[in-house]
């Protein structure tokens, strides 16, 4: 936290911190008044004479000093008695990055075990059923990460000021106050999604915490937006380059499986997915559309993917790395990339999908991978009508990928060597010993990618960068880096990019993405 004489100096980007202390009030309250939208998710405001609490976006008359008490989670507010803000919406504030750091990154100490127990406890917690899947109770979530329940609760309420059970009854209460104000979902659905057991339990809690029955709720918003699909609201803190992402995608996109509108007053994508939950599959499509003014993403998702809605929205975030602090970011590599305030590691839908395209891509160009891509979808993607022209097919699954012969591959122009590891990231997929998604083991994933046939290093740290969201990844033999680094044709090229980077722990991703962003 900046000192007490560098407060009144907003401009200047003061760090609040996040999670391992409790935020500065005086830093938080100019940050209010300000509106200030970087600090949006950072802390939250529960104002006493309400009894109402806001993020730092809220458009409401600031609240006197006094009034005013600061929270880092909405969870420590709603123990104290606040209820959420029906105009600011706190469930619509970006979350916190998906991985434990180092002080230096501004969040939890990597050294720190027990940050990093509570750190896992809470991503398990965020993450929401999906379908049929039960929700994670606190027993199962300890068993899970192999501790008692009483060591999980102390560790837990020691770093995060609120008990597990606070923790998860809040984050089911503001996504089904986000259901129950953006989309047309029944209450029963709603309280499914949300993960609560029943109906009943779910209007119990819901009038008990915010004393207001859902129904009046929903009837206080005048209804969803209708019409095709289900409409919801992604907050995100800025800066954030919307057109480095666009680019980004633009260059890689395949016909079928996305397209990317850059133009327009709100420029956005498509994409075609799978998602698999409660031993259910489930396809469809979103589409997303960047609000500069408002700091958000206008999400659409299909209606054959509404059983899995809250699984799609915490996908989509990752996808466009919603929840990223980039004031964290920018302290530490602004030095070196003066450019890149704004820009986000590009993520994905599918983990799976990732992962092969990685492969297709390795020692080629883009346009020559997006190539392979588009043989490889038409050939064993499944189709999809969606009211998108040009968006009309899946990305294979990993069971028709495992059961692939080689020459039906090679007939798409793919070598040998890339058929092998497509057949055996494929087939480490369908026998669940390979988890490609954001918060799966670090480490374990890794080995077991590198265990694989056809993936070296390269491969194996473009999907953690990508698929796991580790903010942290490096593929020091990237051609394309070494360029950028000023390292192009030498000999140790690999060495030197990798001792460079460690001045850019933990943000190395985001410092990869800042030097391939600098190249002509």
């Amino acid at each position: 936290m900046p000192a007490m004489s560098s407060l009144h100096h907003l401009p200047q980007q003061p760090r609040v911190p996040r999670m391992t202390s409790r935020p500065d009030d005086d830093a938080c309250y100019l940050a209010l008044k300000a509106r200030d939208a970087r600090f949006d998710g950072c802390f939250f405001i529960g104002v006493t004479s309400t009894g109402i609490y806001c993020r730092p976006v809220c458009r409401v008359r600031a609240p006197k000093r006094d009034n005013c008490r600061f929270f880092s989670h909405p969870a420590q507010a709603e123990q104290q008695g606040f209820r959420p803000c029906l105009r600011c919406r706190p469930e619509l504030a970006p979350g916190l990055p998906a991985w434990g750091l180092s002080e230096a990154g501004r969040g939890w100490s990597i050294q720190d075990s027990s940050s990093i127990l509570a750190l896992q406890a809470a991503r398990l917690l965020d993450t929401p059923p999906a379908g049929a899947s039960p929700a994670l109770g606190i027993a199962a979530l300890a068993r899970q990460l192999g501790v008692s329940d009483r060591h999980l609760r102390r560790i837990f309420e020691a770093h995060l000021g609120v008990s597990p059970l606070q923790y998860l009854q809040t984050r089911r209460l503001l996504c089904a106050k986000q259901l129950l104000t953006d989309t047309t979902l029944p209450m029963h659905q709603v309280a499914q999604l949300s993960g609560f057991s029943s109906v009943r339990r779910f209007n119990a809690v819901f009038s008990d915490n915010y004393r207001m029955q859902p129904t009046a709720l929903r009837r206080h918003h005048g209804g969803a937006q209708a019409g095709l699909g289900l409409h919801v609201k992604l907050a995100y803190r800025p800066p954030y380059d919307v057109d480095a992402m666009l680019r980004f995608f633009g260059l890689r996109q395949v016909a079928g499986l996305e397209s990317v509108s850059a133009t327009g007053p709100l420029p956005g994508l498509h994409k075609t997915l799978r998602v698999n939950a409660g031993g259910q599959h489930y396809s469809g499509w979103v589409e997303a559309r960047f609000d500069k003014a408002q700091c958000q993403v206008k999400l659409l998702i299909s209606d054959s993917l509404r059983d899995v809605v809250p699984a799609v929205m915490r996908q989509v975030r990752a996808w466009l790395d919603l929840d990223a602090d980039p004031q964290a970011i920018n302290e530490l590599l602004q030095a070196r990339f003066t450019q890149g305030d704004g820009l986000r590691v590009p993520g994905t839908l599918d983990g799976f999908e990732l992962a092969v395209r990685a492969v297709l891509g390795q020692q080629i160009t883009v346009a020559a991978s997006r190539t392979l891509v588009a043989r490889l979808v038409q050939q064993f993607g499944e189709p999809l009508e969606t009211p998108f022209a040009g968006l009309n097919r899946l990305f294979p699954s990993p069971d028709s990928l495992a059961a692939a012969s080689p020459d039906a591959l090679g007939q798409l122009g793919i070598v040998k060597q890339r058929q092998k590891a497509i057949g055996a990231v494929a087939q480490a997929v369908v026998s669940g010993t390979l988890q490609l998604s954001p918060g799966a083991d670090l480490d374990k994933t890794l080995s077991a990618l590198l265990a694989l046939p056809g993936l070296g290093d390269w491969t194996t740290q473009y999907i953690a960068m990508r698929a796991l969201r580790w903010p942290d990844a490096f593929p020091s033999g990237d051609v394309a880096l070494h360029k950028a680094l000023g390292l192009q044709g030498r000999k140790h090229a690999a060495k030197e990019a990798l001792a460079a980077s460690q001045a850019w722990q933990p943000w190395r991703s985001y410092a990869v993405i800042r030097a391939w962003a600098e190249l002509p």
